[in-house]
């Protein structure tokens, strides 16, 4: 165990509750950074219905506890919060929770993630125009962050063009022209972002056809695999510039690791963690 403690009666349980969830490399993750720290805590992942996640959030919590949330429950858990950080109010999406001065507490650390990862991938982003496909909890995130980081169009293309209506408020006061696409229709886009759950399995259709995608067109996939996603795979093989979710994954886990134990974990120590075989 690497000098870490046992589980005990007074080891801190943190979960991440969704459907399907048994994908996620949170738990690896986690208990890295935590043993090297020496906390007291486990890091389990639970699969959940999305009726079951708001009392299962709040029964962690309650118990001391906390956790992340992800697909497709993070609109349903912020709606389950006593208290919101300024991005799950502005987002409606939860994707950590906690306990904390009496209440179930909520943040969206996945706004702080993929800016961190899209700017390291792709640099300054101001000015660019941006084609997101999803219109989901992590597709709000994603446009909170493009509209803090001044890209100026953001077009959001989804199954549903009234879920991806629903999204226009996000955008509201900054200078990010938002725009819906009609399913089927194409544009061009100095980034485009699959921020749906297409490509967890091997089955699945591919976000977009690379065929339609303009010479120079950076691709940003937050799906993530032990290895990169197939569409990602076939974007760089055609020469695109693509990354997938890892580093997206790698970078909310360190904020959300901040909010459950108020320091700093060993990014060194989790990105060694996410990046193994195990």
């Amino acid at each position: 165990m690497n000098g870490s403690p046992l589980v005990s009666a007074s080891t801190r349980l943190l979960a991440i509750l969704g459907d399907p969830v048994a994908h996620s490399r949170s738990p690896i993750l986690h208990n890295a950074a935590m043993r090297t720290l020496l906390l007291d805590g486990v890091y389990l992942a639970l699969q959940c219905t999305t009726e079951a996640c708001p009392s299962l959030l709040r029964g962690i919590a309650q118990a001391g506890g906390g956790g992340n949330i992800t697909i497709p429950h993070k609109e349903i858990a912020a709606r389950a919060l006593e208290r919101s950080s300024a991005s799950v109010q502005r987002t409606g999406a939860c994707n950590t929770y906690w306990f904390e001065a009496g209440q179930v507490c909520g943040d969206n650390t996945d706004v702080e993630g993929f800016s961190q990862a899209a700017q390291s991938a792709f640099g300054d982003l101001r000015g660019a125009e941006v084609l997101l496909l999803g219109a989901g909890g992590a597709a709000r995130a994603v446009l909170a962050a493009l509209c803090d980081m001044s890209v100026a169009l953001v077009r959001v293309q989804a199954r549903s063009p009234q879920r991806a209506a629903q999204l226009a408020g996000i955008a509201t006061g900054s200078a990010t022209r938002f725009e819906i696409l009609p399913p089927g229709a194409s544009a061009r886009a100095d980034l485009l972002i699959n921020g749906t759950p297409l490509g967890m399995h091997d089955h699945d259709a591919w976000p977009a056809q690379l065929a339609d995608v303009e010479p120079g067109t950076r691709i940003f996939d937050l799906v993530y695999r032990a290895q990169e996603t197939p569409w990602v795979r076939a974007a760089l093989a055609a020469g695109l510039q693509a990354v997938d979710g890892k580093e997206m994954l790698l970078q909310q886990a360190v904020a959300a690791f901040r909010r459950w134990w108020q320091r700093d974990p060993q990014l060194d120590v989790m990105r060694a963690a996410l990046n193994s075989t195990d």
